[in-house]
């Protein structure tokens, strides 16, 4: 499926747009200068203020809207009575801390007043004051409030002054998010939500990063290069009336740590193999093509939150309060993730089980994500992972529970968190997040290797328990680029349309909130390529020529052939005995001879059977020998995953002339699944699979099937049946079964040529409608009463200037310059 006359692999794009002119952002949170507009006072920020809040603007007086906020908080004496509260939340963040984060009394704490900036035209200056509500006046979306796409806050505390600049995060919600809570049994779905959540930076502090929610106060976290802070109001409520509304604020030292969990992962650092995992990947990284660049490509996670009924309850029973902290929670989550895993976290639905909880909430976290994995096949949203927050203490190593790989599959796409203070839930849903997604929980003996020197912070798999630790290590990094090599998560790679979607940069126009708009975007080519293949059971994707994405990762249906047909295809990967022991045992392993498992798993004993039953090991029939207990040679002392249950079952015979290695051992997975039998996908026969220690015709597994031609050659012989049951044509052909021959259209992108020159023209254009602040002219209907150029919505000129005048009843003439590229 190669293109004709590719005779090597480009790197792959994250999409299908080349930029054909230079873009002004919006002026960032550090405060950057766009390209295409002198270094001066952002329009975009006036534009803010003048829209959005009138009387402030058409005052021009500081003092008119609020009392501004002094340049020190003074403390009256309800401040000096709030210091009390302090005992209290440190007894809260104890009984709600995470089992495996420590309460370090080294933590430092303070009570602030923050203030929120405003700019004024007249002065060119920034006034502190302390109403901090960020709601855009007179405008709602889905019922709900807008907050400003914009906002810089002020807190001092530490003997310090931190200015947080935050833009608004249209990416954490999707354009289907809903809220769900429960009255009279029935479940009661609200479309939208208030939306107040903000990443950013500290003003001037390089690689510092904010995400804060402004709904009700200040929640949430910013970290410069030295410490993390965590703030949130003192109080729920609070009086509108007062001058200021006092926060607590929390700075952590260097890495905590828990002694429990130190003292665990000292037990088991000397059981940890010499072959170092990291070594391991690096081999494996290297064997696929190193051009790929599919860890770089943006993926998106769409999640759905459940809170239980006693997170309900400590939201004071307010659905709102307790669906705005799993948001703010994801929130942060985001902000890691997009940063160092190229992943956004998306919510797509959060339910709060409002009158009962809908499974048994258990100490027990094992039964308890067997129990929700049932609950989350009833839940009729699309997510490609489902997490349970619930008010329960786990009788526990860790604080989260969820299926490692499990991300995108209805079943084992989810997890289960311990409830606590929002940065706390923050990590551990990171860490329950990273396990679906292939990522390990890392001991302290593999520190050293996977580069996690953090000082100040750890690494967030690591087993020692770090407080509030942002950083994956690189193990974790080559962990998770290897999930997807492997045809792991599939379902990352499709985008979805966000709730609030920004402003378009490239389309010609200048749109609230941007300083200038100098070009549109140029589209890669039909069929170039824009996500290789990263295995033979994926499938290359190629550009539309009318989309700057690239289209939904897609891979071959289960059952088609693949290494040499050893193994078969099987939700994206390839499966095989041999893959499979390597991924356990490392790179020297292998697959046992078939001799060894036609004569021990049918025997039905520890050295080899089909599963427990209770205490009996079961025999398997002569059918189904291969789909047992897997039996590997060259096993290394430690899995590579999981952990040993008991220990390893040394086994040899003397076959033909040789010794036979003839190996096994049960590896159970923290979720308690045993990676010690054959894989479900694994071949077991001629046109054979292995599904639930059976082996299966693969026409029995009842999949959807692809169009055949008059021969009953699937997609005509030209193409490959997907996991969706659609044909994905060869590069010379098309049509729903790949029988249209499709000619070869140019390859090669448009050279970038640099700015292309302009010319201008002032003409006449008659709108149907008057034109507002925001509007995109390009939807109305326009008719040119000047000659000299076509206005239509495929061109998109660019607006230099627009003055208006009413003709009379509903049409209004507008005099504007126009641009045409080239």
């Amino acid at each position: 499926m190669k293109p004709p006359g590719s005779s090597s692999r480009r790197p792959p794009l994250a999409g299908c747009s080349l930029v054909g002119a230079s873009c002004g952002p919006q002026r960032g949170p550090a405060g950057s200068v766009p390209a295409c507009a002198p270094a001066r006072t952002p329009p975009c920020r006036l534009l803010l203020v003048l829209l959005l809040l009138p009387p402030l603007a058409a005052s021009y007086r500081p003092r008119a809207w609020g009392a501004a906020a002094p340049s020190a908080p003074r403390w009256n004496e309800t401040a000096e009575k709030n210091l009390g509260v302090l005992a209290d939340e440190d007894n809260t963040l104890q009984q709600n801390s995470s089992s495996n984060i420590s309460y370090s009394n080294a933590m430092q704490k303070e009570i602030t007043l923050p203030s929120r900036l405003i700019y004024y035209i007249n002065q060119d200056s920034e006034s502190p004051y302390h109403v901090l509500d960020t709601k855009a006046r007179h405008q709602q979306k889905h019922n709900k409030a807008v907050h400003l796409a914009q906002a810089s806050f002020q807190i001092e505390a530490f003997g310090s002054k931190f200015i947080l600049d935050l833009i608004l995060n249209n990416g954490l919600l999707s354009s289907d998010y809903v809220e769900i809570h429960y009255e009279n049994g029935k479940p009661q779905y609200s479309k939208g939500g208030e939306h107040c959540y903000y990443h950013g930076s500290i003003r001037g502090v390089k690689d510092s990063k904010v995400a804060l929610s402004t709904c009700n106060g200040l929640h949430g976290m910013f970290e410069d290069d030295t410490f993390v802070y965590m703030i949130e109001p003192l109080e729920l409520v609070h009086d509108e009336k007062s001058t200021g509304r006092p926060h607590i604020i929390q700075k952590t030292l260097a890495g905590q740590y828990s002694k429990q969990m130190k003292n665990l992962t000292m037990e088991r650092g000397d059981r940890w193999p010499f072959l170092s995992e990291l070594q391991w990947l690096k081999r494996r990284k290297r064997a696929v093509n190193p051009s790929r660049g599919i860890f770089e490509e943006m993926k998106y996670l769409e999640l759905m939150i459940v809170n239980d009924h006693k997170t309900y309850k400590k939201h004071r029973s307010s659905h709102a309060h307790t669906n705005n902290f799993a948001k703010s929670v994801v929130n942060l989550v985001d902000s890691i993730y997009k940063e160092q895993l190229n992943t956004r976290v998306v919510l797509v639905a959060v339910e709060t089980w409002t009158e009962r909880d809908q499974i048994d909430i258990t100490t027990n976290p094992v039964q308890m994500l067997h129990e929700f994995s049932k609950y989350r096949q009833r839940i009729r949203q699309h997510a490609d992972a489902v997490h349970l927050i619930s008010r329960v203490t786990f009788h526990y190593k860790r604080s989260s529970l969820s299926y490692f790989g499990g991300v995108c599959s209805r079943t084992r796409g989810v997890g289960v968190n311990e409830y606590g203070l929002p940065m706390a839930v923050a990590q551990v849903l990171s860490q329950s997040l990273a396990q679906n997604l292939g990522i390990q929980w890392e001991p302290s003996s593999r520190k050293p290797k996977c580069d996690c020197t953090e000082s100040w912070g750890g690494c967030i798999m690591e087993e020692t328990g770090v407080s509030h630790s942002r950083k994956f290590s690189k193990c974790s990094v080559l962990e998770y680029r290897d999930f997807l090599q492997r045809g792991g998560g599939a379902c990352l790679f499709n985008r979805p349309t966000k709730l609030f979607e920004p402003t378009e940069c490239g389309n010609g126009y200048v749109e609230a909130g941007e300083e200038c708009d100098c070009g549109f975007h140029v589209f890669q080519p039909r069929g170039y390529e824009c996500r290789d293949a990263v295995n033979e059971c994926d499938i290359t994707e190629y550009c539309t020529g009318d989309s700057g994405q690239c289209p939904p990762n897609l891979h071959k249906q289960d059952g088609y052939a693949c290494n040499q047909n050893q193994g078969r295809c099987y939700n994206g990967e390839c499966k095989t005995r041999d893959n499979q022991c390597q991924y356990i045992w490392g790179t020297k392993a292998a697959g046992s001879d078939k001799f060894c498992y036609e004569k021990l798993n049918t025997e039905g004993t520890e050295k080899g059977n089909c599963g427990k039953d209770g205490d009996r090991w079961i025999q398997c029939s002569k059918h189904d020998v291969f789909c047992g207990f897997l039996l590997c040679t060259n096993l290394t002392r430690a899995p590579r995953i999981g952990q040993l249950q008991g220990e390893i079952i040394p086994t040899s015979f003397y076959h033909q002339g040789r010794v036979i290695d003839c190996s096994g051992a049960h590896v159970v997975l923290d979720d308690d699944t045993d990676v010690g039998y054959v894989e479900d996908g694994t071949p077991c026969g001629p046109s054979m699979m292995c599904l639930d220690r059976k082996c299966l015709q693969i026409q029995a597994l009842n999949m959807s099937s692809c169009p055949l031609d008059s021969k009953g050659k699937v997609c005509s012989g030209h193409g490959v049946c997907s996991n969706e049951a659609t044909c994905i044509c060869d590069f010379t052909w098309a049509g729903t079964d790949c029988s249209i021959r499709d000619p070869v259209r140019n390859l090669h992108p448009p050279k970038d040529e640099g700015p292309k020159e302009m010319s201008r023209r002032e003409g006449l254009i008659l709108l149907s409608k008057a034109p507002s602040e925001s509007a995109a002219l390009d939807g109305h209907h326009l008719a040119l009463l000047d000659s000299g150029y076509d206005i239509l919505a495929a061109v998109l000129p660019k607006l230099l200037s627009l003055q208006t005048k009413p003709l009379g009843g509903n049409d209004y003439v507008a005099k504007v310059g126009v641009t045409r590229m080239g």
